[in-house]
């Protein structure tokens, strides 16, 4: 396992972000565009990225690493909307295609805190996805973003 099906994603994406916003339960689109670029010679991958949440400009970064002895993934994301001023290190694997997927969590006072996963899917016909998933308490999934890119 290695980073190159992400390194080969280098470069500019656009595609459309869907957000289900979990303070009224209703999908929501926006235009999103993303930079995919190597990092220390292409030891790890950075993926930043703009949204929109109700008109207001969003942003992330997602700086993605793979130990090739252990075919262990890391990362730590950052997010306008969702982590605020804090950032999430995750944990996790890869598939045979190239697809990532990290785990992390964050606190959800007064209760325990919550599971958050991202995958980073490169996709046939010069597409990339990114989804994320909340991860209740009592570990049930549910679908937060879906994002489809395509190169530009």
């Amino acid at each position: 396992m290695s980073l190159d099906a992400l390194l080969a994603c280098a470069g500019y994406w656009h595609g459309t972000s869907t957000l289900l916003d979990p303070s009224c339960g209703v999908a929501e689109e926006s235009l999103s565009r993303a930079t995919v670029a190597p990092v220390l010679d292409g030891r790890f991958v950075r993926l930043d990225y703009t949204w929109s949440y109700q008109g207001a400009p969003q942003e992330g970064s997602l700086l993605l690493g793979m130990d090739p002895k252990t075919s262990l993934s890391s990362a730590h994301w950052i997010d306008t909307w969702h982590m605020g001023r804090a950032v999430m290190a995750c944990q996790g694997g890869a598939s045979n295609s190239g697809a990532l997927s990290v785990r992390g969590s964050y606190a959800a006072p007064p209760g325990p805190d919550w599971g958050w996963r991202i995958d980073v899917i490169p996709e046939e016909e010069g597409m990339l996805r990114v989804t994320m998933f909340n991860i209740s308490p009592g570990g049930e999934e549910e679908l937060a973003v879906n994002t489809v890119y395509r190169r530009d």
